[in-house]
């Protein structure tokens, strides 16, 4: 299935958007995106198809009584660009001054801005799929239900603004998810792979790593709710950190004294010993293995992104350094405000403890009694004011005892912080490439090592299987 078809080249939107703006300034976004995806359940393919979509926003900045503000229209597919123009025009002008005004900035213009936008289709999954009908026949053999999805995407996005700044950035983002059932779902497993191209990414690799869980779990013992010592995976900690960037990070609700981050008089955490480790938590769009848009591009306004700061160049940052909390998310209005630099959000993150070595494994063969969690799942929000979260495990808790795994556990509903984490934390391992089941639908690339915590908190035993 293909949508969308016969678009204006990208650049040539811009352009034309930008020469039909009045006002103080004007910032064109135009986002192309090509996607492959394929869907299997029940040891059989269900769905399969390729799609190709636009999103274009224009953002107006205009003279108000008091200042200027600013307005914003997106529409998808073929556009009026004359009449997204007066839309974003008009929303501009019926909008109060901007809390987070500043000067559009000037800047680059990518040689490659005129370039068209890069598709991808149902090759890029081809070692994947050619490994589906051997994994579906094993699985039979086993007596295991195997069901899952691979995809790929290619998002291109054009960005000009009316002071002369032209950014392209092409964003390759590919995952793939198995679960595998036995006993009429009585033991599960799961397992999920983040990568930009599928390259050395093969199915194999899944179908081991489920049928040693499965394996584990032929032995069933039931524990209560209660603090355990856990050996938390990498994709289980990149879910909390994902979970604490998103929800803690902005500099402005931590002086508006909402979040975790915050301080008594209006002031911020910054500076303050988080962690007795010396964990580092970064964003790099040029970090190996995770790289990312390296300037900001949005059509909207937050407490610590801003429209106007359109083609901000982002560079490498340090959340947490040396345990200590180092930077939070600031527009340049609100950098300015607080006397501190900008920082914008930056679409991966790494969690690491310099020095640390080893594996899940590795932490596994040095527990004398503890659990072993796989995946958690439906994370929500209780208090914002301390981050605590409350989720539940899903597919593979594992006792783990003198060493080895003993076998599979009932599932949990835990209330956990990831600040008070990396509080408790004893031990970590390597970061390695992760990704969260739930965050990693909006957080693909993210690095994370394996942690002990002597004291998780299962807070109640949980039905679900």
């Amino acid at each position: 299935m293909t949508v969308e078809t016969g678009l204006a080249p990208a650049h040539e939107v811009v352009e034309a958007a930008l020469a039909v703006s009045r006002g103080v300034g004007c910032a064109v976004l135009v986002r192309d995106s090509s996607d492959a995806e394929l869907r299997f359940a029940n040891n059989t393919t269900t769905t399969n198809g390729v799609r190709r979509s636009r999103s274009v926003t224009v953002v107006s900045i205009e003279e108000v009584q008091g200042g200027i503000a600013a307005g914003s229209a997106t529409r998808s597919g073929v556009v009026d660009v004359a009449d997204l123009v007066r839309c974003a025009q008009e929303a501009a002008a019926s909008a109060p001054a901007a809390e987070d005004a500043s000067a559009l900035l000037g800047g680059a213009s990518d040689r490659a801005f005129d370039e068209p936008a890069p598709e991808t289709d149902l090759s890029v999954l081809s070692t994947v799929l050619s490994g589906l009908p051997g994994a579906f026949e094993r699985a039979a053999r086993s007596g295991t239900v195997l069901a899952g999805f691979v995809e790929h995407g290619v998002v291109t996005t054009y960005l000009g603004v009316s002071t002369g700044i032209r950014r392209r950035h092409v964003q390759k983002t590919g995952s793939l998810e198995l679960t595998g059932r036995a006993d009429g779902g009585a033991r599960a497993a799961w397992a999920k792979v983040g990568t930009p191209d599928f390259e050395g990414v093969t199915l194999e690799q899944l179908e081991e790593d489920l049928a040693r869980r499965l394996e584990w779990a032929t032995r069933r013992v039931d524990l209560p709710a209660g603090r355990y010592e856990v050996v938390l995976p990498p994709g289980a900690v990149a879910e909390f950190m994902a979970n604490l960037y998103g929800y803690a990070g902005a500099g402005q609700d931590a002086e508006d004294g909402t979040t975790v981050f915050s301080a008594t008089g209006g002031s911020t955490r910054i500076g303050e010993r988080l962690s007795e480790l010396a964990f580092e938590l970064r964003s790099d769009p040029m970090e190996p293995g995770v790289e990312c848009i390296p300037f900001l591009a949005t059509g909207a306004s937050s407490a610590s992104t801003s429209v106007f700061d359109n083609g901000l160049a982002l560079e490498r940052t340090r959340w947490i350094a040396d345990g200590r909390l180092a930077a939070l998310k600031y527009h340049r209005a609100g950098a300015e405000r607080s006397g501190v630099a900008a920082a914008g959000p930056i679409d991966n993150l790494v969690l690491e403890l310099p020095g640390a070595a080893g594996s899940v494994e590795d932490l596994v063969a040095t527990t004398e009694r503890g659990l072993l969690l796989n995946s958690l799942w439906y994370i929500r929000m209780v208090d914002p004011t301390t981050l605590l979260l409350t989720g539940l495990t899903r597919d593979g808790v594992y006792l783990v005892e003198d060493g080895k795994v003993a076998g599979a556990v009932n599932n949990f509903r835990f209330n956990e912080s990831p600040v008070d984490l990396l509080a408790r934390a004893t031990e970590a391992g390597s970061s390695i490439r992760t990704i969260g089941r739930e965050a990693g639908e909006y957080l693909n690339r993210t690095m994370a090592p394996p942690l002990r915590i002597p004291d998780f908190n299962m807070s109640s035993v949980s039905p679900a299987s």
